[in-house]
C-alpha cells in the first residue's frame, strides 16, 4: 500500500494508517533507529489492527523510509517532533504507544507529553538515552576522534552523528524519574546485544507509575520479529482494547 503524506514546516512524513472503530483505543508504532515502517512488527501489527477493526498509525521519521531527507540531520529531538506531529494531527481519542528499541524512547516522550491521551505504552527493547549509555560510553578513543573529526561513524547500517549524540542529551530521561500517567509494559530479549536486559530494570526503576510489567524473553534477541515474540506483542495489546 503506497503511503500519504503529512505535511510538515520542514518537509513531508510518509505515514499508512488504518481507521477502526471508535469504540476501541488506536495503537500508534514508532520504529527503532534508522528502520521504517514496513518492517516486521509494524507490519504484523498492521495485519491484525485490520483483522480486529482496531486503528493503526505507523510512518516513517524524515531521512527514513519514504519519508525522504537527508538521515544524518536527525536527532532524537527532531524525530519526536515527527512523532508529535503524527500523534498530533493523525490519531484521535485514546492511543495504544508501542515503541521499539528508539521508539521505545520517543515512545516515553510522547506519553509524558500526551498524557491524557496515551492510553499504554508497550515498549520493545525500548532505549531511552541510548545515544549516550549504548553510544558515547561505548565507543572507543578513536571512534572518538573520528567522530570529532568527520561529524560521525558508521555503526553497522546506518551512520551516528556527532550533532545527534549532542542534540539528545537535551532529552535524557534515565536520569530524572519518568513521569507517567499510564500502564507500561516492556518486552525485552535476554539475548539483545543491542540493548542488554538490564537495561529495562533501570527504565522500571523510574517510571512513575505504579502498573508497569517487565516481560523477559529469555531466548530473545533485539528485533523480537519471530512469529512467537509478535504473538506475544498483540497479547500484550489485547490487554488494553
Amino acid at each position: 500500500m503506497a503511503p500519504d503524506f503529512l505535511t510538515l514546516p520542514d518537509g513531508r512524513l510518509a505515514y499508512q494508517r488504518l481507521l477502526g472503530k471508535k469504540t476501541a483505543p488506536g495503537v500508534v508504532f514508532l520504529g527503532g533507529y534508522a528502520s521504517d515502517m514496513t518492517g516486521t512488527k509494524a507490519s504484523f501489527l498492521a495485519e491484525h489492527c485490520m483483522n480486529a477493526n482496531i486503528s493503526l498509525l505507523r510512518f516513517d521519521y524524515q531521512g527514513c523510509g519514504a519519508s525522504g531527507g537527508d538521515f544524518k540531520q536527525g536527532t532524537i529531538g527532531s524525530w519526536f517532533q515527527n512523532a508529535l506531529a503524527a500523534f498530533s494531527q493523525l490519531t484521535e481519542g485514546p492511543q495504544i504507544l508501542i515503541g521499539s528499541s528508539m521508539g521505545g524512547w520517543l515512545g516515553l516522550m510522547l506519553a509524558m507529553q500526551q498524557p491524557e491521551r496515551v492510553k499504554a505504552f508497550i515498549g520493545i527493547a525500548a532505549a531511552p538515552d541510548f545515544t549516550e549509555e549504548l553510544m558515547w560510553k561505548e565507543m572507543t578513543p578513536d571512534q572518538r576522534v573520528l567522530m570529532e573529526r568527520d561529524g560521525f561513524i558508521q555503526d553497522g547500517h546506518a551512520p551516528v552523528t556527532l550533532a545527534l549524540i549532542k542534540e539528545a542529551r537535551q532529552h535524557l530521561l534515565l536520569r530524572d524519574l519518568i513521569k507517567l500517567a499510564c500502564p507500561v509494559r516492556l518486552l525485552q530479549g535476554m539475548q539483545d546485544t543491542e540493548v542488554p536486559w538490564q537495561y529495562t530494570l533501570r527504565i522500571t526503576e523510574k517510571i512513575t507509575h505504579d502498573d508497569v510489567h517487565m516481560v523477559f524473553i529469555k531466548d530473545g534477541d533485539h528485533r523480537l520479529s519471530r512469529s512467537q515474540d509478535l504473538e506475544l506483542l498483540w497479547q500484550t495489546v489485547g490487554e488494553f482494547i
